[in-house]
């Protein structure tokens, strides 16, 4: 089963973007901006093409919540 032209060039037009996003993402995390967003958006960006994204997508979203409800001594409802 071969993609089309125009799914393939949409899917590497996502790939590009998506990486590009969460590089300038990865360099936030040390530079002054806002890191953990540009990431999240850059794999947000990714997750629409690739499954491997979502998943770290939500792992990301797990572990910001649960380090933002330690921070705040939020219980987590466990």
């Amino acid at each position: 089963m071969s993609q089309s032209p125009i799914k393939q060039a949409k899917r590497i037009i996502v790939l590009v973007v998506g990486i590009t996003v969460l590089v300038l993402g990865g360099a936030m995390l040390v530079l002054p901006g806002p890191g953990i967003l540009v990431v999240s958006g850059g794999l947000a960006i990714l997750g629409t093409e690739f499954v491997w994204a979502r998943r770290l997508l939500k792992k990301v979203r797990e572990e910001t919540t649960a380090f933002g409800d330690k921070i705040w001594n939020r219980d987590s409802g466990e």
